[in-house]
């Protein structure tokens, strides 16, 4: 588990541009979302911000005077305007306010189980108040399950 101090998280009020900068710099998919108290109110991930999209309306497509684009450029509009739609929304805008997670009483094997049914990447760890004490990741299980497979080898 990440612990609260390492992580990187994002109030509702962050902009979505510097929310978008983060995980770029920091190499992450995603965020807890806190108030001032650290109480969880919501998660946003990569695919929120993608999802940016349907909120805004379809992208416009019309290709037509060049029907031949190249798909890796294509790709590359498509994120251009993506990145457009961004100007001035708030992290509260795109998050899930109501993310399934796990209490910090929980051991690995039921996170795990509920990293793998939901196919979620992550999940915030609260304590019996609500308020955000880490993040679980599929990494962090995959981690955890090598060194017990190391350990009961020795």
């Amino acid at each position: 588990m990440t612990r609260k101090e390492e992580l990187h998280v994002v109030k509702p009020t962050t902009p979505v541009d510097e929310a978008l900068e983060t995980l770029v710099e920091q190499r992450i998919t995603g965020f807890p979302v806190i108030d001032d108290d650290w109480n969880l109110v919501g998660v946003v991930s990569d695919y929120d911000l993608l999802a940016l999209d349907s909120i805004s309306g379809p992208a416009s497509n019309d290709n037509s005077m060049f029907p031949e684009v190249d798909r890796t450029w294509q790709t590359f509009n498509e994120i251009q305007k993506l990145l457009s739609k961004t100007n001035g929304k708030l992290i509260g805008e795109l998050m899930t306010t109501t993310p399934m997670v796990v209490q910090e009483t929980s051991n690995l094997e039921d996170a795990a189980r509920l990293l793998l049914q939901t196919k979620f990447r992550r999940l915030p760890v609260v304590d019996a108040d609500g308020k955000l004490v880490g993040i679980i990741t599929r990494g962090n299980v995959v981690r955890a399950a090598l060194q017990i497979k190391r350990a009961s080898e020795k």
